[in-house]
């Protein structure tokens, strides 16, 4: 049996309410929010006494979701500085396609977003960029060009 879909990407966050500022201000939806706890978190998360409030977004599609979990217990561990460059090992990234790049990042600013380099132009075809949002995400941005 294959795959049906990819569900969701999970990110831990120390600030939801900044977090889901970021990802709404980039055009994604609050689905919805809950807290989460007992055996049943426990035992998928391999953590004892887990409690975190969680945050659904979803892509305008509908098609894509981050959550975001802000982990009351047990205490959330730095995995070290939030400035960590993009070729360090494990998930680095979440990329959207979005319809105006530069207009995109402008809005994001506000919220805290950094360029990690510089917007960049690949042939005719993209416009690409990638930032850091908050607790040091680093979000990939793709235009393509008409």
């Amino acid at each position: 049996m294959a795959i049906q879909r990819m569900d969701n990407v999970g990110i831990v966050v120390e600030d939801m309410d900044a977090a889901i500022a970021f990802f709404v201000e980039l055009g994604m939806e609050l689905e919805g929010r809950a807290e989460v706890e007992g055996p049943v978190a426990d035992q998928c998360t391999g953590l004892d006494g887990v409690h975190c409030d969680i945050a659904m977004v979803k892509t305008p599609d509908g098609h894509s979701r981050l959550e975001l979990a802000k982990y009351r217990s047990p205490a959330v561990i730095s995995a070290g500085p939030r400035n960590r460059p993009h070729n360090i090992l494990g998930t680095h990234r979440v990329m959207f396609a979005v319809d105006d790049l530069e207009d995109t990042v402008a809005r994001l600013r506000p919220h805290g977003a950094e360029l990690v380099g510089q917007i960049a132009r690949f042939e005719d075809s993209y416009l690409l960029c990638y930032l850091r949002g908050p607790e040091g995400i680093i979000v990939g941005l793709a235009e393509q060009l008409h």
